[in-house]
């Protein structure tokens, strides 16, 4: 055993944070194809500064260099105020982890900011070349330098400049496949957050292409190019809610689609699980089923839809503003902890007033649902079935019947008569080669397949046994039947029937 495979004690290291988040830099930035992450953590806490009242734009610029420059016009950091370990303010908002002005409840940002860890603009620094930041506030200024996340200087003075900040930065090649940013997510990001925050101008410059975000109609925007051409109901479930540090946006709308469709967002942040999105779906199931059956659309002795009944179709959006939500980690995309019960409370009254106005429209979204359960029965009896049949392309097949099949091994020159009645296949399995040709009577009047239900298909053995015999295939989740060509065993199919009623 060589020496480098003993623990001793040097295998034990310390490592500052600024060393492991450029040992481990996935940690914090999660995906580092690309620097978009660096991008998001400044662009976030200027939307904060916008949520709190301060200023209502942000500008982007993003250089051919990969260098790239935000400006928002919040309130700025304090300039020149410093700390007892000598670092002013500014500085340590950029290089001390865990370093934040929106930890607390009572703080200024209510707890319900979105950047709320300390550590968003310190993973900006120590995973870049290099990082300016500059801070304007009361007609004074202060620059800060960095260099692979280190201080490297530091300016001040006197300022005409609006009141903001400013952060420049080049993200290192060392700890991206990319450092340009994805240029797709971001913009679809920027028109997001306007839409979430209406009344913010978000200015991107994109290698000298100018784009510019603003909504008017917040929430509903998103909707609208979301649904377009899809949409089935005309009045909207629209809440603007508010009560103390709790705010809820949510536009709710049902389509012609066959799917749920969730876009939560947690203090503007987009968000993939958590009890929010859970309890939003519950509530939603619980009281459309006590609206149904109190308008005797579900009979009493009618069982509950099921959610997937009563979602399909739906598309919801929306935007909650909470204190002291709990993620798993830094990208913030899995809430752990959320108080949801003033949230769900007012979906809960507002989603009854609104079912109580638009009865019309809701008893269009029971239609569908019962429609949508018909489906769902239906197609489990047809899976059961489909389960029962177990393909076995060269032996017997599974429905009795009357097939008198050939053995050639070459099934492309096989072929198959398909007859009318038994005294139709009499003469010809006796007259056949039956090497390469198989014979099959069926009864003159067989099933309508046109009229018939799934599960009235999936239980007739003519119509499964020809199905199987062909070397066909029902897909057990479209319930189509499907083939393969070298799968079929027949290269003819032969139609033998007589001119008269039946067999026409």
């Amino acid at each position: 055993m060589s020496d480098k495979t003993l623990y001793n004690e040097s295998s034990i290291e310390s490592l500052s944070p600024l060393e492991f988040t450029r040992l481990r830099p996935g940690v914090y930035a999660g995906d580092t194809t690309y620097s978009t992450q660096l991008l998001v953590e400044i662009f976030s806490n200027a939307v904060d500064e916008f949520r709190l009242g301060h200023g209502n734009e942000i500008d982007v610029k993003i250089d051919n260099n990969g260098v790239i420059t935000l400006r928002d016009y919040g309130q700025g950091f304090i300039p020149n105020s410093f700390r007892e370990d000598g670092k002013s303010i500014l500085e340590a908002a950029f290089s001390v982890l865990n370093t934040s002005g929106k930890y607390r409840e009572d703080g200024t940002y209510e707890g319900t900011s979105l950047g709320s860890f300390g550590i968003g603009s310190k993973i900006t620094n120590y995973l870049s070349h290099w990082l300016n930041v500059c801070t304007y506030r009361d007609g004074k200024y202060e620059l800060v330098k960095f260099k692979e996340g280190e201080f490297l200087a530091r300016q001040s003075g006197e300022s005409k400049e609006p009141a903001g900040t400013i952060v420049s930065w080049l993200p290192s090649e060392e700890f991206f496949k990319n450092i340009e940013v994805n240029i797709k997510e971001v913009k679809t990001l920027f028109k997001t957050i306007s839409c979430l925050c209406p009344g913010l101008k978000i200015t991107l410059s994109n290698k000298g292409e100018i784009t510019e975000y603003y909504s008017k109609n917040g929430i509903n925007d998103l909707v609208d190019e979301a649904v377009k051409g899809k949409e089935l109901i005309k009045n909207r479930f629209d809440i603007k809610w508010q009560d103390g540090k709790f705010k809820m946006d949510l536009v709710m709308t049902y389509t012609s689609n066959y799917s749920l469709t969730i876009v939560p967002y947690v203090n503007t942040g987009l968000t993939e699980s958590g009890p929010h999105i859970t309890q939003v779906k519950t509530a939603l199931t619980r009281e459309m089923n006590k609206f149904f059956r109190e308008k005797k659309w579900l009979k009493e002795k009618d069982e509950n839809l099921t959610g997937d009944d009563i979602q399909e179709g739906l598309y919801i959006v929306f935007n909650m503003t909470a204190p002291s939500v709990s993620y798993d980690a830094q990208v913030k995309s899995r809430i752990t902890a959320i108080e949801t019960k003033p949230f769900i409370s007012a979906f809960v009254e507002e989603l009854t007033r609104w079912m109580n106005n638009n009865e019309k429209e809701v008893k269009m979204i029971a239609d569908k649902a019962l429609l949508a359960r018909k489906a769902r029965e239906a197609a489990k009896k047809a899976k059961e079935s489909i389960r029962n049949i177990e393909k076995k392309k060269e032996k017997a097949l599974k429905f009795d019947s009357k097939l008198a099949d050939c053995y050639s091994k070459d099934r492309n020159k096989c072929e198959i008569y398909i007859t009318e009645g038994d005294s139709a296949s009499g003469n010809l399995k006796t007259a056949r080669d039956n090497e390469f040709q198989a014979v099959m009577p069926v009864r003159g009047k067989i099933l309508n397949t046109q009229k018939a239900t799934l599960d009235k298909i999936q239980k007739n053995a003519e119509i499964m046994t020809m199905i199987e015999a062909f070397g066909l295939t029902i897909d057990k989740q479209t319930m189509k039947i499907t083939y393969n060509k070298k799968d079929l065993r027949y290269g003819k199919i032969i139609i033998m029937s007589d001119a008269d009623v039946d067999g026409m």
